[in-house]
């Protein structure tokens, strides 16, 4: 496959936004998607639309229609205004799924209410077309959550608020996108305290006091940096205490409607869990024999 940067046409090119210079430590990827409905377990990805900026303030799109192998409800083509017939003949997501990495690459993520849509949805697909998208080193960066502490507006009314202008093509991806970047660049010239660094955007923007541990916030982790449940009748309690009182919870998520990814969370931890367990009870399995040899040796 070529270097998708090289990549000349409709659906990759350069562009070159206004306003100001994010302070970079590493490359940005600003995205949108738009998809069959809201259900991030069950609705796929109907366009896909990234802008990457580099370190260096380069910026790169890429945008691309999928077909999401499911029917466009009549009610979200009369939103987004992508018809069953405009994706037909359209790539699945999974023959683009390493394209999409590749032009991501080790960027942070950012996007509108992208904490609890986008990238859960995007975690989807990826793991969906057997893609091992690695997120635990990315930082993820809100700009609604942000917006909504700050102004308490939709993606229309901060592009109209912050940038004087009219988001006249709403709903398509690639718009979207671009202005979600000039509301994020403006929000950081707008407010003295917003600190123009990713690290600091990402933790302003978390929707929760707490870390979380999935994208769609069914677990995270607490002060202690002990992986809890955040939903349901065990929300605040330790996957390790539910572990112990209701064994059981851990086979029903797996089986019941949670996200993928969410699962894979879950699964890691349980074999995180059970390792410390095996080390604890192999510790004193020698403990035992060390004692046994001593009562021997001095009878």
């Amino acid at each position: 496959m070529p270097n998708i940067r090289q990549i000349v046409g409709p659906n990759l090119r350069s562009l070159n936004t206004d306003l100001m210079t994010l302070n970079l430590e590493r490359p940005l990827a600003v995205f949108d998607l738009e998809t069959t409905g809201i259900n991030i377990t069950k609705d796929r990805i109907v366009e896909i639309a990234i802008i990457r900026i580099d370190p260096d303030g380069t910026e790169t799109s890429y945008c691309k229609r999928v077909n999401p192998g499911i029917p466009i409800p009549a009610e979200i083509t009369a939103i987004i205004g992508i018809t069953n017939e405009d994706v037909k003949n359209e790539p699945r997501f999974e023959e683009i799924a390493s394209e999409v990495i590749e032009f991501i690459g080790n960027a942070d993520l950012a996007g509108y209410n992208s904490n609890k849509f986008d990238i859960p949805v995007l975690a989807e697909e990826l793991m969906r077309a057997g893609s091992d998208f690695d997120v635990s080193a990315r930082r993820f960066v809100d700009v609604q959550n942000i917006f909504h502490k700050m102004e308490q507006r939709t993606l229309s009314a901060a592009y109209q608020f912050y940038c004087q202008k009219n988001l006249d093509n709403a709903h398509s991806a690639l718009y979207d996108t671009k202005a979600t970047l000039e509301v994020l660049k403006s929000q950081i010239q707008r407010y003295e305290s917003l600190t123009n660094d990713v690290g600091f955007l990402a933790e302003f923007s978390k929707g929760s006091n707490f870390n979380l541990l999935d994208f769609a916030g069914r677990l995270a982790l607490n002060d202690q940096g002990e992986a809890l449940y955040n939903f349901g009748k065990h929300k605040g309690k330790t996957i390790k205490e539910v572990m112990s009182i209701e064994p059981g919870y851990y086979g029903w998520m797996l089986d019941a409607d949670f996200p993928l990814y969410t699962k894979q969370c879950l699964r890691k931890e349980m074999e995180r869990i059970r390792s410390e367990r095996q080390s604890e009870q192999e510790s004193e399995t020698d403990l035992q024999l060390k004692l046994l040899a001593l009562k021997n040796k001095f009878k």
